[in-house]
């Protein structure tokens, strides 16, 4: 009980003493530990944000069975083209509604980019309107009239 009281003094200051030598130990110590990390090479720092090369699917389809396979790509977080120019309308109009219902679900967007032509993109894909208008300026896409 005596050691703990002068612990207590000495570290208050009112203690006249000397730092003991287990107390001169501990330090040097400490010390030792500190050069030993200093001797060390620094970690090696890595971004974790690098950049996924992403993939686009462009698909046309001919048949409804074919919208699952597109909805397949969705549901593996890619963007997918779908070109219905060349269908019949009903058709066209059951696989978009198809298609769109698997987006919505997934958090996803949908663009019509031309007369026909549907992007769907995964909530890890955003559609920009502004690059999208920018395109449409280079002549990449084109507006038809209904």
């Amino acid at each position: 009980m005596a050691k703990f009281m002068d612990k207590v003094i000495s570290i208050m200051g009112l203690g006249e003493g000397e730092p003991e030598e287990e107390e001169l130990q501990a330090e040097e110590e400490k010390d030792d530990v500190r050069e030993a990390m200093r001797g060390r090479k620094s970690p090696q720092v890595v971004s974790i944000h690098t950049q996924k090369q992403l993939r686009v699917v462009v698909m046309e389809p001919s048949t409804f069975e074919e919208a699952q396979n597109i909805a397949d790509q969705l549901k593996n977080r890619r963007p997918v083209i779908v070109n219905l120019e060349n269908m019949d309308r009903n058709l066209a109009k059951r696989i978009v509604d198809f298609i769109s219902g698997t987006t919505y679900a997934l958090n996803g967007n949908m663009q019509k980019v031309g007369n026909g032509i549907f992007l769907f993109v995964p909530s890890n894909v955003d559609i920009s309107g502004e690059a999208r208008e920018e395109l449409k300026e280079k002549g990449i896409f084109w507006s038809f009239s209904k």
